[in-house]
């Protein structure tokens, strides 16, 4: 039983390792005086995007600005500027996440607004936003203050990355698109070993926002 916890352990280890976004992020961390609020607004106010990938279809997402103020700012910086339109899902990990926004489609590559400021308790922000299935957070490097474009989605409950990376968002609509997503065939990444490549990376045609 003691074997079986500590294995369980590692493998929780090599996972939250693992969402960095193998990048040396340039020290560009954008600087603000945002502060954060408890909770997401109930108003109805939050802005909404969707994410239409090929083939798979579209996932419709709330994002909370006053929970993750600056994340979301410069995620709907790179939506409305049609960063994100043509890129890839370059790694799925089935029962974990799947990731994307990479402008490299390899998860070496960084975005043309900098890097911002890590919203999670380790970095000093209070973030409530826990990492359950369909929520939406950054991806980032080593240094808590790396990430840029890179995302990922919880493909499954991941509370254990509480506290160290940047929750913005959930999903309210497709989940059956995420677990088609999620479920694409995967080869090993030639780097790292992980079995996460997939054989035909799903195209992320537009990300945009939606109205109510």
């Amino acid at each position: 039983m003691k074997l079986k916890k500590i294995i369980c352990l590692f493998l929780a280890s090599v996972m939250l390792l693992a969402l960095v976004s193998c990048k040396n992020a340039e020290n560009t961390t954008v600087d603000t005086n945002k502060q954060d609020s408890e909770s997401a607004a109930d108003s109805g106010e939050n802005p909404k995007i969707a994410i239409t990938v090929k083939d798979y279809g579209t996932m419709t997402f709330e994002l909370y600005p006053d929970i993750a103020p600056i994340t979301v700012e410069n995620f709907l910086k790179y939506v409305d500027d049609g960063f994100y339109n043509g890129l890839t899902f370059h790694r799925i990990y089935s029962g974990f996440m799947i990731q994307g926004g990479d402008p490299k489609g390899d998860g070496t590559g960084n975005g043309k607004f900098g890097n911002i400021k890590g919203e999670f308790s380790a970095n000093g922000v209070s973030n409530t936003i826990s990492h359950k299935r369909g929520v939406i957070s950054m991806a980032r490097g080593q240094a808590n203050d790396s990430a840029s474009c890179q995302f990922f989605i919880c493909h499954a409950d991941s509370k254990f990355l509480d506290g160290n990376y940047a929750a913005f968002g959930k999903i309210t609509e497709g989940l059956d698109v995420l677990d088609a997503i999620a479920s694409a065939k995967v080869t090993a990444n030639i780097y790292s070993g992980e079995v996460s490549t997939p054989v035909n990376p799903p195209v992320i045609e537009s990300i945009v926002r939606v109205a109510d």
